[in-house]
């Protein structure tokens, strides 16, 4: 028995210490939100104040004490997301995660991103202040690299610390420009469609902006199959560890439309959704400065932003900045290529790709005058046959650090407008509204245009000339509105009124936001914080009953099932809401996948139509092509001896759909709450790993919203029970400059990506729930509501 006991003593006693010692390391591992630190570097004493939602305050003597800061907290908060953004654009993720990213690495390596940004940075003037601030930034960083925990992700996959440099901030934000583009996912289709059926068929998908109704106003021998490569490039980007930029809604309303007076500012950019999100939120307070910012990991300035004397933000232009060209190799050598003067030699460009737990891989990439050979860099291209991606940020001058520097710390409305002026790529709608009563909107981007009769949308011909890029266009062309008569601004990624009679080409989202946006502007004058606030998380589409309508008057009723008779009731009486407790939306969007598939499919094939589901274009035609008699699609092309007219597929995606859903969710249609099949789930990289999901992971929710509404819920269309929500609104910002110090702000999930740390997940349920926190600006009530990191300098 006293044996025993000992046993259990000494068990227990193990245990205890275990126990002890776990929580001594997690507490160590924890970002530090109190207390004092030395930094070098630095030459007074900075204090950062963390709110109550770990949003730090950041009060600094001079700007470049300031940044340094900043880099410290950011990096102990997303040291693990800035890790993987800075390897995405050189190739670098199979360092850490092995061949499951070689091909993502072998993509982007080749794309040319980190030699543009090499080349950007040699021309940088070293004694900007952006550059300092740059500087500081990353020394902030590089400090808590060397002193502070490495974060549990470094650990579980054996990352070794490597310092950040300006590079890593230019590769990272080369992969932003590379994500916000569509062009890829949309022109190799395009192409294999026009090269298989014709351009007739291609009359239902609006290339000449047609699907586009609610435009923004301004005050200004068979080729081979391209579909290769949008089935694996959308892949690559589906699969990367880092979400793409998708699309995005905003609005700046004028003092003649609010209650009180002043302007009103309200952005929601939709980003594929992840753990830790894209935004990691800092207020900054100088002598001479103050911003509150969301910044992107690895990155010094803010994309997003305001103070007391303006706030901006941005969504996607959705311009087409990526063209593809068929080049013609010389017969006789491989390593030359026509064009108008004669054979040009490629230039090999050599890249070593440095996999774990494996051997090296060596790329020999060709390069051509319009860009890097796509055959080289994905699967499914034949070597005969060489295509060349053309993209914009890699071939005009990168001047995105000075630019979002400008943006950050603009003193008028004209500094400002510089700033936007100076992005080449990606294009950006940069929304803008101060406390003077200005408002306004301008297109980023080097826009340009091809000789008369050259359809961007396709693959172009390399070899002529003909094709290539004929004029540049100033800036002063890109579309924009400042002050208008109507009294608001807004973007929903949507296309742009023509400038010079020139529709500007691009990869429009359907207009169903921004008609919504429009119809609950224009009628309304007495806007505040809360009808804004209650406006960006609006569930309404004002496209979908139309849709609906139609797809009802196509409806063969001669022989439904009770079932379906109580659908078609359902939404004969739904008003385009997309709340958790309706059963609308989940007959609506089954019917909707079972139409495009039973439309498209026969023609696109299996593969083809998959990838045909994650284009805009898809979105943007629904409307019109379900109520296009005379559409060329209804016609199954596997049958023989018969065409199908609309009604036939339209009725037999009904029964199909509602068929699957008795299937999926019980005979019962009241029980099809929109709820049991719209869900979201925060992915973090290791959550993948099924063991690692509930711990890593943040989620699943019951979700509102849909695509295409406000509340742009995304999701993939498909016949699985769950409508997997994929991404939407990254922030919700509305900003009111009659209480400035009150604006509101929420995240998907939390500020920090630190998996101990208390703010991990701790908006979610106040971001599901379509509510907001305050972004403080009062120093009084900062420093009530917050604990006190103080930084000193290191003493000589």
């Amino acid at each position: 028995m006293k044996i025993f006991k000992k046993v259990l003593l000494v068990i227990v006693s193990f245990v205890a210490i275990l126990i002890v010692g776990l929580m001594l390391y997690g507490f160590y591992l924890k970002p530090k939100y109190e207390g004092e630190l030395q930094l070098k570097n630095i030459q007074k004493e900075a204090t950062v104040h963390f709110d109550d939602f770990g949003i730090p305050h950041i009060y600094a003597q001079n700007a470049e004490d300031a940044m340094t800061a900043l880099g410290y907290v950011h990096a102990q908060d997303r040291l693990w997301q800035m890790e993987l953004m800075r390897r995405i654009a050189p190739g670098r993720l199979s360092e850490i995660f092995g061949n499951v990213t070689l091909k993502n690495d072998q993509f982007f390596a080749g794309l040319g991103i980190e030699e543009a940004s090499l080349k950007a940075i040699a021309s940088l003037d070293k004694n900007s202040e952006s550059y300092k601030g740059t500087m500081a930034y990353l020394d902030g960083i590089n400090q808590y690299m060397a002193e502070g925990a490495s974060p549990i992700e470094f650990q579980l996959l054996g990352v070794k610390k490597e310092k950040f440099t300006i590079k890593d901030v230019y590769n990272i934000f080369g992969y932003m420009s590379f994500s916000f583009a569509m062009a890829h996912k949309t022109d190799p289709l395009l192409t294999d469609i026009r090269n298989k059926y014709g351009m007739d068929y291609l009359k239902d998908f609006g290339l000449d902006g047609s699907l586009n109704t609610t435009i923004i106003k301004t005050a200004k021998e068979r080729p081979q199959e391209y579909a290769a490569i949008s089935k694996s490039i959308a892949s690559l980007l589906d699969k990367a560890p880092i979400p793409p930029f998708i699309g995005s809604n905003s609005w700046v309303i004028a003092p003649e439309k609010t209650k009180n007076g002043k302007v009103i500012f309200a952005n929601d950019p939709h980003i594929g959704f992840s753990q830790p999100g894209t935004w990691y939120e800092a207020h900054i307070v100088t002598p001479e400065f103050e911003l509150y910012g969301c910044y992107l990991a690895g990155t010094p300035y803010p994309l997003l932003g305001h103070n007391r004397e303006y706030a901006y933000g941005l969504t996607m232009f959705e311009n087409d900045d990526i063209d593809f060209y068929q080049e013609q190799n010389d017969p006789n050598d491989a390593n030359k290529y026509k064009t108008a003067n004669g054979y040009n030699d490629y230039e090999i460009r050599r890249k070593v790709i440095k996999v774990k737990d494996s051997s090296n891989v060596v790329l020999n990439l060709k390069i051509s005058l319009h860009g890097p050979v796509m055959n080289d860099l994905i699967d499914g291209l034949d070597n005969k046959n060489p295509v060349a991606m053309s993209w914009i940020y890699t071939q005009q001058p990168i001047q995105i650090l000075e630019a979002v520097y400008m943006l950050s710390h603009s003193k008028t409305k004209a500094d400002f407008q510089k700033g936007v002026s100076l992005i080449a790529a990606p294009g950006l709608n940069v929304m803008y509204g101060d406390a003077k009563g200005n408002i306004g909107w301008w297109a980023t981007g080097k826009l340009y245009k091809h000789k008369e009769g050259v359809n961007p949308n396709f693959i172009l011909d390399g070899a002529s000339g003909k094709d290539d890029i004929a004029a540049y266009l100033d800036f002063s062309k890109n579309p924009s509105a400042e002050n208008p008569e109507w009294n608001y601004v807004y973007s929903a990624n949507n296309q742009p009124e023509a400038i010079d009679g020139v529709l500007y080409p691009g990869y429009y989202l359907p207009e169903d936001r921004a008609k919504r946006i429009t119809q609950l502007l224009d009628p309304k004058s007495n806007w505040d914080k809360e009808s804004v606030g209650k406006m960006i998380t609006d569930n309404t589409s004002s496209v979908a009953p139309d849709v609906v309508k139609n797809l009802i008057s196509n409806l063969n009723t001669n022989s439904l099932s009770n079932n379906e008779k109580e659908a078609v009731a359902v939404l004969k009486s739904w008003k385009g809401t997309n709340n958790k407790l309706d059963v609308a939306p989940t007959i609506y969007n089954k019917w909707i996948y079972f139409y495009l598939k039973n439309t498209f499919e026969d023609e696109l094939g299996e593969e083809g139509f998959k990838q045909f589901l994650t284009t805009h274009i898809m979105k943007q035609l629904i409307a019109k092509q379900s109520a296009n008699e005379n559409s060329l699609w209804w016609d199954n092309i596997k049958t023989t001896n018969k065409k199908e007219t609309p009604s036939e597929i339209i009725s037999k995606s009904f029964k199909e759909a509602i068929a699957a859903l008795e299937n999926q969710l019980g005979e019962s249609i009241s029980a099809w709450n929109w709820s049991k099949v719209h869900v979201v789930e925060y992915q973090h990289p290791l959550g993948k790993v099924a063991m690692l999901r509930k711990v890593f992971n943040v989620g699943p929710y019951e979700v509102d919203g849909s695509n295409e509404v406000i509340n742009n819920q995304m999701f993939d269309y498909t016949n699985e029970v769950k409508y997997v929500v994929k991404g939407g609104p990254s922030s919700r910002r509305v900003i009111d400059f009659s209480d400035i110090e009150n604006s509101w702000n929420v995240l998907p999930t939390g500020q920090s990506g630190n998996l101990l740390s208390r703010h991990y997940n701790d908006q979610a349920a106040i971001y599901n729930a379509g509510n907001f926190r305050k972004m403080l600006l009062n120093e009084g009530e900062i420093v009530k509501t917050s604990t006190k990191l103080i930084f000193k300098p290191v003493k000589n």
